[in-house]
């Protein structure tokens, strides 16, 4: 059996130079690689793009690297709770694409695949769909839009084994497990690291075949974006 098992996000991510492409599992700050983020702010790569359906926020997750300038271009969804973000993309400084959320899931669920492209009717007829292709099927016109082409993708499970098989919990399954497919090379941290066999087949979402490194994170915050509260009875 192959040894995915690595020492930690420092070695997991060694490899990651200048100018690559990385997708980074995660929804708003639910199931962020929180491990490898903050490896790669303290590695200074730079001129990155990032696929990621959220940009962080301020002092948290992908805004880190913002804060940074180590993002050259984002490839987004939701872009809200940013205003490090927001500077960067009204002054021209950082490069941006925002795509709707279930195109972004559906370009990441295609490179998986090995599909080179996927048609949507997302977005015809918006600025979204200039200079793209049109096809119209059964009298409804698609938008072809292209598979990702990512070097890295960066997940974050709740339990992995030493094979690289994966288990999400909850709102961190919306983009993890279809990012996990589609990086060729894809490095997932775990809170629990567990020996291969020891996790019931039934409950695994991401297999090992597509995990190439694996490592026990630690320390993790998991802050809430946005906190909502009931209000005390009085």
């Amino acid at each position: 059996m192959i040894n995915k098992v690595v020492s930690g996000a420092e070695e997991a991510i060694k490899d990651i130079s200048d100018g690559a492409t990385i997708m980074l599992g995660g929804f708003g700050l639910c199931g962020i690689p929180e491990n490898c983020i903050s490896a790669l702010v303290n590695k200074k790569v730079k001129n990155l793009t990032c696929i990621s359906n959220n940009a962080g926020v301020d002092d948290f997750g992908i805004g880190l690297m913002l804060k940074q300038r180590q993002v050259k271009k984002m490839i987004s969804s939701y872009v809200g709770e940013n205003a490090e973000f927001e500077r960067q993309l009204l002054s021209g400084e950082l490069e941006v694409d925002l795509i709707p959320q279930g195109t972004l899931a559906t370009r990441c669920l295609a490179a998986g695949y090995g599909m080179p492209a996927i048609f949507t009717p997302a977005g015809v007829g918006t600025e979204i769909a200039e200079g793209k292709e049109v096809r119209n099927f059964n009298g409804k016109d698609y938008l072809m839009e292209y598979a990702f082409d990512a070097d890295f993708a960066i997940v974050k499970a709740w339990k992995g084994d030493t094979a690289g098989n994966l288990i999400f919990r909850s709102t961190s399954r919306n983009f993890n497990p279809v990012m996990a497919m589609a990086g060729k090379i894809t490095i997932a941290e775990v809170e629990e690291l567990v020996e291969a066999g020891e996790l019931d087949p039934d409950y695994i979402h991401t297999p090992g075949i597509y995990v190439h490194r694996i490592f026990q994170g630690k320390n993790y915050e998991k802050r809430i974006e946005q906190r909502t509260v009931r209000k005390a009875e009085i």
